[in-house]
């Protein structure tokens, strides 16, 4: 499997990886032995990214950052590109999808039984998914050791981790080591939604870049993390590109 090649367009010095099929880069990474820190940007992980330098090294050198928010679309459409969203609940769930039966995923974060009920959905979605593990996000320090120790054993093919931005991201850098020829996954909240906790955004919503409107409304306490919008916005169209 060959994979295409990606372009490399940048938002407020971030680089934002373009192409039709990330699905088929990754598999194709998976495949030839190579590792890949995927990040799903969006305009709160950007505008959080201004203010924490070592979170923006890290998007920086990134593998592969997917347009994942509305805001990120908008802003190359601004300035006149179209860019198709990729929402990271569905690049997993693709990723999921195209696992053969000797490359196993592993599930790691969230509340207690969170990551199993998730684990548990797909296995019934995709019946000969092959699942190394799971691992709630909740371990006290003295149990890490032999979790990292389980994780290099299991040697997963790829590795979903729901512990929410930056914490998910840090993490991943912190301990792609132990599986170095896995497909690392920052997952968000998409544990939750697999595993029946909370529901996604209707389709009308997500088509029309509002699926930002329909978790304030499931989450009213998120309305200072949603005022990264507006401020992303401002400081997108003020911002400007060093020059190489």
């Amino acid at each position: 499997m060959l994979a295409e090649r990606l372009e490399t367009l940048s938002v407020m010095g971030l680089p934002v990886h373009v192409g039709t099929d990330y699905t088929r880069w990754l598999m194709a990474q998976l495949r030839q032995g190579e590792t890949a820190h995927v990040v799903t940007l969006n305009a709160e992980m950007a505008m959080q990214s201004e203010q924490n330098p070592k979170l923006r090294r890290l998007i920086q050198t990134a593998d592969l950052v997917i347009p994942d928010g509305a805001g990120v679309v908008l802003y190359f459409r601004v300035k006149g590109r179209r860019v198709q969203r990729q929402p990271g609940i569905e690049l997993a769930a693709a990723v999921l999808a195209a696992l053969g039966p000797n490359e196993p995923a592993f599930f790691y974060g969230g509340a207690p039984g969170v990551a199993d009920r998730a684990a548990a959905y797909w296995q019934a979605q995709l019946p000969n998914l092959a699942i190394a593990g799971t691992q709630h996000g909740f371990l006290p320090p003295e149990a890490f050791p032999a979790f990292e120790e389980q994780l290099k054993a299991l040697r997963p093919s790829v590795v979903f981790v729901g512990m929410g931005v930056p914490r998910q991201e840090f993490w991943i850098a912190e301990h792609r080591h132990l599986c170095p020829q896995a497909i690392w996954i920052g997952v968000g909240g998409s544990f939750d939604i697999w595993a029946g906790v909370k529901t996604r955004a209707p389709k009308w919503f997500c088509d029309n870049h509002l699926e930002w409107l329909y978790r304030l409304y499931q989450e009213p306490w998120r309305w200072r993390r949603m005022l990264a919008l507006p401020r992303f916005a401002v400081r997108s169209l003020t911002y400007s590109e060093p020059r190489p």
